[in-house]
């Protein structure tokens, strides 16, 4: 984060009285540590990137080279922002931006913790390379890490490669499922992280694992900007994962992959109901499951005469909230982006949700992409969606 500059004294720049005052009064000079480390995380880089484990060890420990050896990484570097002595050495704060050869558009920015020893002769190595406080984990502080390669895929993941090759046809199926209905406009590529449990899974998204529980996978945009695509993962629970059959587990990745096309298009504008709904649209495509079978909780509902009065909220897709309330959330997105393809082909569902992610801000974003895309008012669209639901359901 850049600084403003120095504040200097008016009294100082019109009369130079402060000058002789600078050693006592004036700020400190900097820590030559700082140089120095930076120095030697820059080497611990190059040498990581140019496959050389000797000079990776000369910075300090080898367990991170030996744990990233299998993951394919385009660019690896640490920003150092602080750097604190203490009686054994030093600990460095530092920002630390990857990309992966092949899939990330965007680097993958994170924070760091580094602990630092010094030799007699006064070189720093890296002793530690840990999380900052309230930074998620990489998969790599996990254990060593293992690829699959496939198609249209990457899958990292710390169990053997028999394990990770089922997550890699699936992404594999996904991809060009999403490019059919999406378009091609994308990098249709996914990069798969399968974590060995649900602890797992949260300590890659810096959460606690009870906001994950039941959940099968999500997509995290982890970098990004202004113009860019963020370096998207999708992260699996394999403990929920396992609970599925062949069909819902295709379904998943599918969904999660249609976030992946989508994250461009995907803005502040976009409500959940949207976004969730329309990649639930994608990954039950061709599955030939019918609006009972996919949306048993809305269905249960609906048949108690409880017809929802209007689509989600945001709130309402929350992974902590009521399990039932969110199965319902989503089935309903999903529900809508079904009408609209049914209604107006699915087309014009694609239009729309790019119409509606353009939008400067949320307000009236939804209500402009009805006007223009599909020739209707917020009011009659939440009235043909409940006839919809009711008449797909009841």
């Amino acid at each position: 984060m850049a600084g403003r500059g120095r504040a200097w004294s008016i009294g100082a720049v019109a009369l130079g009285l402060l000058a002789p005052l600078a050693g006592c009064g004036g700020h400190p000079p900097p820590d030559p540590a700082r140089t120095e480390v930076q120095r030697v995380l820059d080497r611990r880089s190059a040498a990581l990137l140019g496959h050389d484990e000797r000079a990776y060890g000369a910075t300090g420990t080898r367990t991170g080279y030996t744990r990233l050896r299998a993951v394919p990484l385009a660019s690896f570097g640490y920003r150092v922002t602080a750097v604190r002595r203490t009686a054994s050495g030093a600990t460095a704060d530092a920002y630390l931006s990857y990309r992966v050869t092949g899939y990330d558009r965007a680097p993958v920015d994170t924070r760091r913790t580094l602990t630092l020893g010094r030799t007699a002769d006064g070189r720093w190595y890296v002793t530690a390379d840990r999380p900052a406080r309230k930074a998620g984990q990489q998969l790599w502080d996990q254990g060593t890490v293992t690829a699959v390669r496939g198609t249209h895929s990457l899958v990292l993941g710390t169990g053997a490669p028999a394990g990770l090759k089922p997550f890699a046809r699936l992404a594999d199926r996904a991809v060009p499922a999403v490019s059919g209905a999406w378009g091609t406009g994308w990098s249709r590529r996914v990069v798969v992280l399968v974590p060995a449990s649900l602890e797992g899974m949260a300590a890659l998204l810096g959460s606690p694992a009870a906001d994950y529980r039941g959940i099968a996978a999500v997509t995290t945009g982890e970098a990004g900007g202004s113009g860019q695509a963020p370096a998207d993962r999708v992260v699996v629970n394999p403990e929920a994962y396992t609970t599925l059959g062949d069909t819902g587990r295709q379904v998943v990745v599918t969904h999660e992959t249609t976030h992946v096309a989508t994250r461009a298009d995907t803005t502040a504008a976009t409500p959940l109901w949207l976004s969730e709904g329309y990649a639930d649209w994608i990954g039950y495509l061709g599955t030939g499951r019918t609006a009972a079978e996919a949306a048993p909780e809305l269905g249960r509902a609906v048949r108690d005469g409880e017809v929802p009065r209007a689509l989600p909220a945001d709130a309402d897709f929350g992974f902590t909230s009521d399990p039932t309330k969110l199965a319902r959330a989503y089935e309903s997105g999903w529900l809508a982006c079904r009408m609209i393809a049914d209604r107006w082909g699915p087309a014009r569902l694609g239009a729309f949700y790019r119409a509606v992610g353009a939008h400067p801000r949320r307000a009236g974003a939804v209500e402009d992409a009805l006007g223009k895309v599909l020739g209707t008012t917020s009011g009659k669209f939440t009235a043909g969606w409940r006839d919809y639901v009711r008449t797909q359901l009841g």
